[in-house]
């Protein structure tokens, strides 16, 4: 089924338009989306459904029951026809998804993008055959045509992944049911948007939505910190029952198809999909637990020294130091620090991220009904991808605006692949954004001129990793064990807060004391619902991207070209051939001990700094 996949987490406006901001911010600007369709009655879309609803119905009838008998040729025009229904039912998805992103309460928007998502599940209902009839093909076939046609033979990748279900896949007919009813299913996830865009907080006498108010959590005024943690615990508070009910469906819905298809693990499907070993997961887990203490619980005992303390609450997590100021980082200004440092590192990724800013590529203020965080979407590979932020002038929004325009370098880089090969499996989806922070604080680093300016830069930039790979980590736990637990029975909202609270201490250290109510902050993370077990990518980005930044950091020749390399393949390679030209391999334990080392000695200088 095509829909728009949630981010490896986005009105119309003319091309360049900007709306101002206040605040000190700057003019900030609002997506153009007339480069997928100028608007839901566009000629160009009327066109595009009804050549889908004919070419999928064609397809079928030229290809259903026949893909044994096609020669090597024929076989490829098949892939090609299949790579641009691909890309044609892409295009409306992104379109009908982004716009619904902008403000995800209104009924339209919402009635739009749910109508397009039926008829293409309809339209491609008769395509479910390709991927069962390609898994009851014998290897010899397959391989013979990739042997005489060097063309289809670069789609190799594709058919790995599709044939890695082959042990999990269940009757035609069966197949052909999920396909349908996977829209339903989807109404879950809009019912977790819709609820937490349309939540209302209420700070110092004013109303704000879940984006300003999780906001305040970084404020330097303790009191505000609080008042926003205790407000956040009472609106999920309220509802609790909501969310709880949607975990609790989604968590049954995978158990029940899991069980059908004998799938080993709730995590089998994810680790498929990133075409990423168990046992790879695994060690990154173990490795990253392993190092709890010395990473999150010794950094936060540092902190709570910094801040005065003598026990750290859960809204102290994300404060900023002391000696930070204030200052809102004018987007003018946050384009140029993450240019600089991307043009530093190589004029082409500056020459890639520009029109990000100048064509309206962004949408970056925080705005009522607007989908919360922050995620680039790479639409389909004849147009460009999107990107969508949640603006609000904090230096952790500059790093957030290097992340996702790392994504969209990315993106644009493996776009070259083709519809069928440019998607990357998520656990190196996060190479570049990854890759693109590191640049940003590094090139800041280098130019911090006092002690103090160091000491902030090097504790935000720890925090940063800290909530990559021991947070991630955590949630990651925490879905293992929302998933078992519901694998036994129904879950009341007190079960999935007390398996929330059972990672919370492991992972923060035993510095902090919870509040009353931090045990339902489960409920807004959009990636259980979205995306169950993705949350480890993050991780694994940044373990990789920290290895990586030290071979780069070493001086390693042609390092750039490999890097831009590694990027335009896309999905077309799996992770060990994707590094093995950087001397890495990330199935070797120590890989991942590499990584977290350069977070260990970030702390030892922060510790160095007390003496």
């Amino acid at each position: 089924m095509f829909q728009l996949p949630f981010p490896l987490y986005d009105i119309n406006a003319g091309a360049g338009d900007i709306s101002p901001d206040g605040d000190g911010l700057g003019n900030l600007p609002d997506w153009d989306l007339s480069d997928l369709y100028t608007g839901q009655d566009a000629p160009e879309l009327e066109r595009d459904l009804a050549w889908l609803q004919k070419e999928c119905a064609a397809f079928a009838a030229d290809y259903e029951g026949k893909l044994a008998n096609l020669t090597d040729v024929d076989f490829l025009t098949c892939v090609h026809r299949n790579e641009k229904i691909n890309a044609i039912a892409g295009r409306i998805m992104s379109y009908a998804g982004l716009r619904y992103y902008q403000l995800t309460v209104d009924a339209e928007r919402a009635k739009f993008m749910a109508d397009c998502q039926e008829k293409i599940t309809n339209f491609t209902t008769p395509l479910v055959f390709f991927t069962l009839e390609i898994n009851r093909l014998d290897d010899a076939v397959l391989e013979a045509h990739f042997a005489a046609n060097t063309d289809l033979a670069r789609y190799k990748p594709v058919f790995d992944r599709i044939r890695s279900m082959k042990p999990y896949q269940l009757s035609d007919e069966i197949e052909k049911f999920l396909h349908d009813l996977g829209v339903v299913g989807d109404a879950w996830e809009r019912l977790f948007d819709e609820t937490i865009a349309g939540l209302t907080f209420e700070i110092d006498g004013e109303e704000h939505n879940i984006e300003s108010t999780l906001n305040f959590l970084t404020e330097q005024d303790r009191s505000k910190r609080e008042a926003a943690t205790r407000e956040l615990a009472r609106v999920f508070d309220e509802n609790i029952k909501i969310f709880a009910r949607v975990h609790n469906t989604q968590a049954k819905e995978k158990e029940i198809l899991d069980r059908w298809r004998g799938m080993p693990s709730p995590q089998m499907g994810r680790h498929l999909s990133n075409h990423v070993e168990p046992e790879v997961v695994e060690a990154l887990r173990e490795a990253v637990v392993a190092a709890y203490p010395k990473l999150s619980h010794r950094y936060y005992d540092l902190k709570r020294k910094w801040l005065g303390l003598d026990r750290m609450q859960v809204w102290d997590r994300n404060a900023p130091l002391p000696l930070e100021s204030d200052r809102v980082v004018a987007w003018t200004e946050a384009r140029t620090t993450v240019m600089d440092a991307y043009n530093a590192f190589d004029p082409r990724m500056g020459d890639i991220a520009t029109p990000f800013f100048d064509k309206g590529w962004i949408d970056a203020g925080v705005k009522p009904g607007k989908a919360p965080g922050a995620f680039a979407h790479p639409t389909v590979t004849d147009v460009h991808p999107y990107v969508m932020l949640n603006y609000l002038g904090k230096p952790r929004d500059v790093m957030t605006l290097a992340h996702e325009l790392g994504h969209g370098v990315h993106q644009v880089l493996a776009a070259e692949q083709g519809e069928m090969l440019s998607s990357t499996p998520l656990t190196l989806a996060e190479t570049a954004s990854v890759f693109g922070e590191m640049l940003t604080f590094r090139k800041m680093l280098d130019g911090a001129k006092t002690q103090a300016e160091r000491k902030i830069l090097l504790a935000g930039k720890v925090e940063d990793m800290i909530n990559t790979v021991v947070r991630q980590i955590a949630f990651y736990d925490f879905e293992c064990k929302l998933h078992a637990a519901r694998a036994e029975g129904e879950l009341t909202p007190e079960d999935i807060n007390a398996l929330w609270m059972s990672v919370q201490a492991e992972s923060l250290g035993p510095v902090f004391d919870f509040v009353e109510g931090y045990e339902t902050f489960w409920a807004y993370i959009p990636h259980f619902v979205h995306s169950p077990f993705y949350v480890y990518a993050y991780a694994f980005g940044d373990g990789l991207v920290n290895a990586l930044y030290s071979v780069y950091a070493e001086g390693a020749e042609g390092f750039e070209d490999k890097y831009f390399e590694m990027l335009k393949a896309g999905g077309s390679k799996h992770h060990k051939e994707l590094l093995a030209p950087f001397g890495l391999d990330a199935s070797d334990p120590k890989f991942w001990d590499k990584g977290l080392s350069m977070i260990s000695d970030m702390i030892d200088e922060l510790e160095a700094m007390e003496d």
